[in-house]
């Protein structure tokens, strides 16, 4: 599940007793599930949020995980009992205003996709609100119930958040997951659709006071985003994608990745990859946008902001960039203390200054 709280890292799978424990994603959870030698499947763990790693002896399974909105702890299973055995972060949740998301699904191409909205801290039915729809990475990635700093922080700060699982996201099986040659298609449509059905079902949310966000995928999907529609009053586009032809030739996810996403290579369908690429509809936008970028960041180079950030300044559309020295594509999850806050402290200016 995706978070942008998580400390070090651990196994995500084991064999014991000739049997392969390991770590599956479905919908909003993840679970620990057992793979017996007759092929039968097993899910051990409730549906409650995330386990990030575990270990497994005769005495049972422990694992870390993300459960309750809470942040992350040491609990053990045995005889399918969860027990929670360590408080080393109970501070944060005895003394910090945790707001649970609300679980919302809606209808698309016949396709269910599974959201969620948290609603400001103190709030009131009869006031209005600025809103803010967040995008995760990926994209076969996927957001759940559990906690998450940063949109956390924009619910303490007075903003309604909203996020989804659009169609291209993880834990839904191969079918849901697969986008390849569509990005920006049916993905956009899911995510615009979700965005209609947040503010029918709280019409305290401000149209006119929206504003979105996303990094990696998320950051591509912000920057086709503020070429197809003027809906966001403001924009910031993370650690983004905005050109597949520049892509091909420099990300380290592997050369193949881009030809395999869309289809296309710069050598025989040039066009597609263009047609699929945001800066192709930089001429389009007008919405202000803040692009964060680590200096790095070797997934999607600094080049990749760059382009777009140019593209709209020359286009007479108010924007920023802010580089980090330093950091890569992880700057949002485990990046330097001081550069994490810099960054949300840069996001949350950006947001007030158009939002409220």
């Amino acid at each position: 599940m995706g978070s942008d709280c998580r400390y070090g890292a651990g196994e995500l799978r084991r064999v014991y007793g000739n049997c392969l424990y390991f770590i599956s994603t479905e919908n909003k959870s993840s679970f620990i599930k057992k793979l017996s030698l007759d092929g039968s499947i097993e899910k051990l763990t409730s549906d409650n949020g995330s386990v990030d790693c575990f270990d497994i002896s005769s005495e049972g399974i422990i694992f870390i995980g993300l459960r309750d909105i809470k942040l992350q702890e040491l609990y053990t299973l045995q005889n399918n009992i969860e027990t929670q055995r360590t408080k080393f972060n109970e501070k944060i949740v005895e003394t910090k205003t945790i707001v649970k998301p609300e679980s919302f699904n809606f209808q698309n191409d016949g396709v269910t996709i599974e959201g969620f909205v948290l609603k400001p801290v103190n709030f009131d039915e009869k006031k209005c609100y600025p809103g803010i729809l967040n995008i995760h990475g990926g994209p076969k990635t996927v957001y759940g119930e559990v906690f998450y700093h940063e949109m956390q922080y924009w619910a303490n700060e007075g903003y309604f958040v909203f996020f989804c699982n659009p169609r291209g996201s993880d834990g839904r099986g191969d079918e849901f997951a697969d986008i390849r040659g569509k990005y920006g298609n049916i993905d956009y449509d899911d995510l615009m659709k979700f965005t209609d059905k947040v503010l029918e079902k709280y019409p305290q949310i401000d149209c006119s006071r929206i504003g979105v966000t996303g990094g990696s995928y998320g950051g591509f999907m912000t920057n086709w985003i503020i070429g197809h529609t003027d809906r966001f009053k403001c924009a910031v586009s993370q650690r983004s994608i905005s050109n597949w032809i520049s892509k091909f030739g420099t990300t380290d996810i592997g050369y193949y990745f881009n030809v395999d996403q869309n289809l296309s290579s710069p050598w025989n369908n040039v066009e597609k990859m263009w047609f699929h690429s945001p800066l192709k509809y930089a001429n389009q936008a007008v919405t202000p946008t803040l692009f964060i970028h680590a200096e790095e960041d070797y997934r999607c180079w600094l080049v990749e902001g760059l382009q777009m950030f140019t593209a709209l300044k020359y286009h007479g559309v108010d924007a920023r960039l802010c580089m980090f020295r330093g950091e890569n594509h992880e700057l949002s999850r485990s990046g330097k203390p001081r550069h994490r806050v810099r960054r949300l402290e840069e996001i949350t200016k950006w947001f007030e200054k158009y939002l409220k």
